[in-house]
């Protein structure tokens, strides 16, 4: 098979990371970082589609990247409609759900959006894969505790399905053979999922919902309090909102999300620092052991991933509460752009099949 140019689009809130590879194998990789003032300018997150696309096509230009080299484009996959594990072609329906926040507003929805826009203008297809609303959650894992409410799945689905794959494969195994926990940390919220098999059965809703918090997210409040908090008059809806999505967890306690920051604060014996850090891996660790009922007893390995894992400190105060349930697999290094990659040249070759977007 001839070498075949990737073209990987992965918007964050703050930053675009564009990547083109020669089929697996990096060539180009750029992390795109937006001012705030001027994404503030914008309306709506989705009116920043234009823009990002501007600076996606000057970095290109400027590193001598053609797009006429680029076979296939892959996005990061944003809030659509609930949809299985795999590949989907980015198709009119998938853009209109975009487009109209159908499903939620993020700025993992512009990913699909600037692929499905550079692919039409090189002629090609954009695809996702594993949108964070990858759904497989069994019946009784979408029980609250009142019919008004349901469980909901999204979760950092790519990364968990790329880590349970490289896992699987490391000890020579299908990942459909395998029970596993995996915890993931991101630079948001924490998502820690039953895989039984290769399908996630039950995880917590990690964008808005219930679990640990973590670097911006609230997770799970006490109820009552929360229910005064929304008729206390004293915050709009939309302030809630961003209080238990982007201002809560480590950022509420110490005012910065910067892990490095935090860690630093730590080192410098800042208790109150300790502390949270170490209520964070208290809450993850009796995450990860409530799975341990949901998998029946039968764990064959936890998988921990997130940067926040380097420190020694935090993977210590995790692994002592945890160590004794399974194996433990460690993967820091979050890698969303190496998964698309993978899952685009899939594509390529065949090798995966495409779904259909309905």
């Amino acid at each position: 098979m001839s070498p075949k140019h990737i073209l990987i689009i992965y918007p964050e809130v703050h930053k675009t990371k564009v990547a083109v590879l020669r089929n697996v194998e990096p060539i180009f990789l750029k992390n795109i970082r937006h001012d705030r003032n001027e994404l503030g300018s914008f309306k709506t997150t989705l009116d920043q589609k234009n823009y990002r696309i501007e600076c996606i096509k000057k970095e290109l230009v400027a590193n001598d990247i053609s797009l006429d080299n680029i076979s296939l484009v892959m996005g990061r996959s944003g809030l659509v409609k609930p949809v299985s594990e795999g590949v989907y072609e980015v198709n009119k329906a998938m853009v209109k759900d975009l487009e109209d926040n159908t499903f939620g507003i993020h700025a993992t929805n512009l990913g699909g959006l600037i692929a499905y826009d550079l692919a039409k203008e090189i002629g090609v297809t954009a695809y996702i894969t594993n949108p964070v609303v990858v759904d497989e959650l069994s019946d009784v894992a979408r029980f609250t505790g009142h019919p008004l409410f349901e469980n909901k799945s999204i979760f950092h689905a790519l990364n968990h399905k790329y880590v349970a794959f490289k896992y699987s494969k490391a000890v020579n195994k299908k990942y459909t053979d395998l029970n596993l926990i995996v915890c993931h940390i991101g630079r948001g919220g924490v998502s820690v999922g039953a895989h039984e098999k290769g399908k996630v059965i039950d995880v917590n809703q990690a964008y808005d919902g219930a679990g640990p918090f973590g670097v911006t997210r609230s997770g799970t409040l006490p109820m009552g309090q929360l229910v005064d908090l929304c008729f206390s008059g004293k915050y709009t809806k939309e302030e809630i909102h961003s209080m238990i999505t982007d201002n809560g967890g480590y950022k509420a306690y110490l005012g910065t999300d910067n892990i490095n920051e935090i860690n630093q604060k730590i080192a410098d014996g800042d208790e109150t620092a300790r502390m949270v850090s170490y209520a964070l891996s208290y809450q993850v660790s009796k995450e990860i052991a409530s799975h341990v009922a949901t998998l029946m007893g039968k764990v064959d390995a936890i998988i921990l991933t997130g940067i926040i894992f380097d420190s020694s400190r935090f993977l210590e105060n995790v692994k002592m509460r945890i160590g004794g349930i399974a194996p433990i697999a460690l993967y820091p290094s979050v890698n969303d752009i190496e998964a698309l990659a993978m899952y685009g040249y899939g594509v390529l070759k065949g090798d995966i099949p495409v779904k259909e977007y309905k």
